[in-house]
């Protein structure tokens, strides 16, 4: 498939089948409890179709967001819900996410990105460009999956490739899985961006298959991970008889019950620090934690 056609169809179906399962439960740590001064100018960093930008204007007294994403066909179902605030309340425009964001010094009061970190291919620079762009005492608050997400998942791969003596590959699993970071390591990336006082909020939820089937065919699996994924295992036939036998092992393993993968959602605050200010070492406000939830990908969701 084409890259731009396959965009297009994750667009068309993205606020239907993504979005509720996967993006709403980190983007609901970003909305809790958050406010901004009044008229304050937001980046959403990777805004996707709008969620939570949309929604944080109603937060905003007077302010506007500026919302960016290398993804055309996904900011041209952000631009039609927005409706009549587009252009007056916020702003979307095309922008390759990263190295560099095309934004001067200390231009925006909070910065925010709903699960766009991780799909830099540097996280910790995407953080510095984030600090480089919020004003002395802004926040910025990103959401990403930590260390341990997808975690029954990657230990049925290990151990196919084990067994099928696929050494090389299961150094790039080990790499791959490397890239989430621990809670410490998370943290670590925001002091060394310069925000200071930094805070994690942590939260877990899974998602529940019927089947490996299901499971490969789910669109967030799909559209999300899946083709890095593929990508560890090699190329044409090597990588389907990889996952032909991971097919075959969760079926062996959870046959009867679903396939449950735990998430580890993380929610990092931090303000951007101001040289000389004594204030430096003072927690971040944090909300209330949430348990975790369950989310089902029924039968036939494909």
């Amino acid at each position: 498939m084409r890259r731009s056609a396959r965009y297009e169809r994750m667009a068309a179906l993205y606020d239907r089948e993504i979005l509720p399962i996967w993006s709403e439960r980190f983007g609901r740590m970003i909305l809790r409890g958050l406010s901004a001064p009044p008229r304050a100018t937001v980046l959403d960093f990777a805004c996707g179709t709008g969620y939570p930008a949309l929604e944080l204007l109603k937060k905003l007294d007077g302010g506007r967001v500026v919302g960016i994403d290398s993804c055309a066909p996904l900011l041209e179902v952000a631009r039609q819900k927005a409706g009549d605030m587009l252009s007056r309340q916020i702003f979307l425009r095309s922008d390759e996410l990263g190295p560099k964001l095309a934004f001067a010094n200390e231009v925006f009061d909070l910065a925010i990105s709903n699960l766009g970190l991780m799909d830099a291919p540097d996280p910790p620079g995407i953080l510095r460009e984030l600090a480089r762009v919020t004003k002395p005492r802004g926040r910025v608050i990103v959401t990403l999956p930590l260390r341990g997400s997808f975690a029954e998942f990657y230990d049925i791969y290990r151990e196919v490739l084990v067994r099928s003596e696929k050494a090389e590959a299961v150094t790039r699993l080990e790499e791959h899985v490397a890239r989430a970071p621990e809670p410490e390591q998370a943290i670590a990336w925001m002091h060394a961006a310069g925000l200071r006082p930094a805070e994690l909020e942590m939260d877990a939820f899974t998602l529940l298959f019927k089947s490996s089937r299901e499971f490969f065919y789910a669109p967030v699996i799909e559209y999300g991970p899946l083709s890095a994924w593929k990508d560890i295992a090699g190329k044409g036939e090597e990588m389907q008889e990889i996952f032909l036998l991971i097919k075959e092992a969760i079926d062996a393993y959870f046959g009867g019950r679903s396939f449950e993968l735990t998430i580890k959602a993380g929610c990092l605050r931090g303000l951007r620090a101001k040289a000389g200010d004594d204030r430096a070492d003072e927690p971040v406000p944090r909300p209330e934690q949430v348990s975790g939830e369950s989310y089902v990908i029924e039968e036939g969701n494909e």
